[in-house]
């Protein structure tokens, strides 16, 4: 395993079983950030860093019965949360590392990605990985349910303008790995920026 995978197995281990419990307001914004992604009944949808699931309910709502959720996650323990939430039921969980997913070239739809870009070792790599799954036309969503500001308020740390998230970064990152960024939005209440799988 290599070093990269061990920090984020560290930090997320022991805070997979209370992890739910630390943010229980966050489901309207997952599911109205689902939502913007534009799925429709019948498509193939990674939540990609899933951790206990949190987007699976919606996600399996947005592509129904007939369509293919899965999330994919690199830490065992929240993996197990998402089992004990029930959230197995909406979709397949694999535990797998998102700069070398189990699925075929061009197989899915979309990608939601929930406070992943941060865990990121190599983001370049990663999400060219991201488009490497995603049909060209199909779209990917990178989330967290708090801006960028309030999220490093929480934090005790101040927003660089080194920050991926920082919109001409993200853009630019994007760009260079495949997605064409098409909305951006850093609000206290989300952080939501949507990008087109080019090609």
């Amino acid at each position: 395993m290599s070093d990269d995978h061990t920090h984020v197995r560290e930090f997320f281990t022991p805070r997979a079983a209370a992890w739910d419990s630390r943010f229980p307001d966050d489901g309207p914004a997952y599911a109205a950030a689902v939502a913007e992604l534009g799925l429709r009944a019948g498509d193939r949808v990674l939540d990609a860093g899933c951790g206990t699931g949190r987007a699976l309910p919606p996600l399996r709502t947005a592509v129904g019965p007939s369509g293919v959720v899965l999330g994919a996650d690199l830490t065992p323990a929240m993996l197990q949360a998402a089992v004990a939430a029930g959230r197995d039921r909406q979709g397949r969980l694999l535990l797998a590392d998102v700069s070398a997913l189990p699925v075929r070239s061009g197989s899915l739809d979309a990608v939601f990605a929930a406070g992943l870009i941060a865990h990121l070792p190599h983001p370049t790599e990663n999400l060219r990985e991201l488009a490497r799954a995603v049909r060209p036309g199909g779209r990917l969503a990178l989330f967290h349910p708090i801006g960028r500001a309030a999220l490093a308020a929480r934090q005790g740390r101040q927003i660089t303008p080194e920050d991926l998230r920082a919109e001409p970064n993200l853009r630019s990152l994007l760009a260079g790995s495949g997605w064409r960024m098409i909305a951006y939005v850093d609000e206290d209440a989300r952080f939501l920026a949507l990008a087109v799988r080019e090609g």
